[in-house]
């Protein structure tokens, strides 16, 4: 900037005349340059489509992310959208390796800010990072000027592309385990490489997602720094974090799945099936892949694409990473929702009549329940039903006596909640837990506080500054409770290493309850893990 045009800008900020308005950013990486954007309505930078990895197709699909190709034919317009990893239907690409990020404007790379990466959710079978303007998680940025941080979302695949099991894939030398996963990663490692051209500091990075996002963050959180895996951020949100079944990768239920995928595309027979599934089209794949995901999903599997353990970026299962006291990260904050297992349990079991093959009497349960769990001794079951999930019983936050409600709490609590309370309680420094229970408190009722802008963020300002400014203060300082925005009336988020109790988010306010039968119940499936497995 010259002379003059620093004289009138300062004469401009000090009389308050205008609004500065701020260049759009151009960057340049060792592999590219990218021009960048600026909307003034929102007063943030952002580039929406930055590549980070090379196409997944061909030889690489099945693979971990390879390096991006060179920008060879000039500045990238970053000012686009970008496809979606294939998804389970027709849409999608599999060049797809691409990320975007935001900020408030930076007039320096001095700016030495902290860095947000966010996964999305989907059940590890959809979703896409691309973000229009206003941007995905504006509203937390934009909760207090208190916050100043770098947003980043990737892209990683999902369903059979991200998540296909088998000793075949073990054994190939261009094939790769949860290659879904180590899309996350490498995004990480593009953070550490790049970001600081961006005005961020790699040595602050929160990883944040909800529902599959949210699991994504225990998996990362697994693999951060232990093992051979490289230490990539020190704090983690998990929201809501869906985290089924966690399989060896060669176990029987993993290996029927490659087989169901060769056999459904055609390649049962081949004489190299992997090859095969490489070479069969997009769409072959999808298909089959979505035929899969509907198998089992409210008997014997949660969901069929997943994480496995595959013995070098998932080493070994939360609960044994649990009971071995091993996790690496500093800052963990796991959240879940009061009424967020009946997404994903049978309808019928809210139903006098017999819907789906399920109703809400007590033998429809039981049959549930064993299908579901069907690892699980009698005992297990027994112990379920009577002690930790009676027929009448209750929560931190609610009592029941409905199946709908007990069944519902079951799959909250082993696939969703206790994850959470898992990793939190395994924060080598600080963690915290938190319940959104704001009627109807179901699965990704909480996303209105902070995923786009809407009315309610202004109607009801209490909820929107405690819960969405907690989440603000967390990313920027690692405690939720230092950019408080409400008043001393209302309680901060407590540290659940120093008291027990966990964050409520409710109809009137905010409270800290104890975490009493949550704790209990989390013991006991922790007890029984290896036959769930989790």
């Amino acid at each position: 900037m010259d002379f003059l045009r620093f004289l009138l800008v300062l004469y401009f900020l000090l009389t308050g005349s205008i609004t500065l308005a701020y260049e759009p950013p151009l960057i340049t990486l060792d592999y590219g340059q990218f021009q960048g954007s600026y909307d003034a309505t929102y007063n943030i930078s952002y580039f929406r489509k930055i590549p980070f990895a090379a196409t997944t197709a061909g030889e690489n699909r099945f693979r971990a992310p390879q390096p991006p190709l060179n920008i060879t034919n000039g500045t990238y317009d970053s000012d686009q959208s970008f496809d979606m990893c294939p998804q389970r239907t027709v849409n999608g690409s599999e060049d797809c390796l691409f990320l975007g990020l935001y900020s408030r404007p930076w007039a320096s790379a001095s700016a030495n800010r902290p860095v947000l990466v966010v996964f999305y959710g989907g059940g590890f079978i959809e979703g896409s990072a691309s973000f229009g303007i206003p941007p995905d998680a504006y509203p937390i940025l934009n909760v207090s000027t208190l916050n100043d941080y770098i947003v980043i979302y990737p892209n990683y695949r999902t369903n059979a592309f991200g998540f296909l099991p088998g000793q075949a894939i073990k054994d190939s030398s261009t094939s790769d385990l949860n290659p879904g996963l180590l899309d996350q990663q490498y995004a990480l490692k593009w953070v550490q490489s790049y970001i600081d051209q961006f005005g961020g500091n790699p040595n602050n990075v929160t990883i944040w997602g909800q529902s599959a996002g949210g699991g994504s963050v225990v998996a990362q959180t697994l693999a951060n720094g232990r093992g051979n895996q490289p230490k990539l951020f020190s704090k983690a949100l998990a929201s809501s974090p869906f985290w089924p079944k966690t399989y060896a990768y060669n176990a029987p239920q993993a290996e029927a799945i490659y087989d169901q995928l060769t056999s459904l595309t055609g390649c049962a027979n081949a004489t190299d099936t992997l090859a095969c599934l490489k070479a069969v089209d997009v769409q072959t794949i999808r298909s089959a892949s979505l035929i899969i995901e509907a198998d089992n999903t409210y008997t014997t599997s949660s969901y069929n694409w997943a994480p496995v353990i595959d013995g070098d970026f998932l080493i070994d299962t939360l609960t044994d990473a649990i009971q071995s006291d091993d996790l690496q990260t500093e800052l963990i904050w796991g959240m879940y929702n009061t009424h967020e297992g009946q997404n994903f349990i049978p309808s019928g079991l809210d139903d006098a009549a017999t819907a789906g093959g399920f109703n809400s009497s007590l033998a429809s349960f039981h049959s549930w329940l064993t299908g579901f769990l069907p690892g699980l001794s009698a005992t297990d079951i027994s112990l379920i039903e009577s002690k930790y999930y009676p027929v009448n019983g209750s929560s931190e936050t609610i009592t029941y006596n409905t199946t709908y409600v007990r069944a519902g709490l079951v799959f909250r609590d082993l696939v969703l909640a206790c994850p959470a309370y898992w990793v939190a309680s395994a924060a080598t420094t600080t963690g915290h837990v938190g319940e959104y229970s704001i009627p109807p408190a179901t699965h990704g009722s909480d996303t209105i506080w902070w995923d786009t802008i809407n009315t309610i963020q202004e109607t009801d300002p209490l909820i929107y500054k405690g819960y969405t400014g907690a989440f603000a203060s967390f990313i920027q300082t690692g405690d939720p409770n230092a950019h408080k925005l409400t008043n001393a009336s209302e309680p901060g988020v407590p540290d659940l290493h120093a008291t027990g109790d966990e964050f409520v988010i409710a109809d009137a306010g905010f409270e800290n309850l104890r975490l009493v039968q949550l704790k209990e119940r989390c013991a006991f499936w922790l007890s029984v893990a290896k036959d769930v497995p989790v």
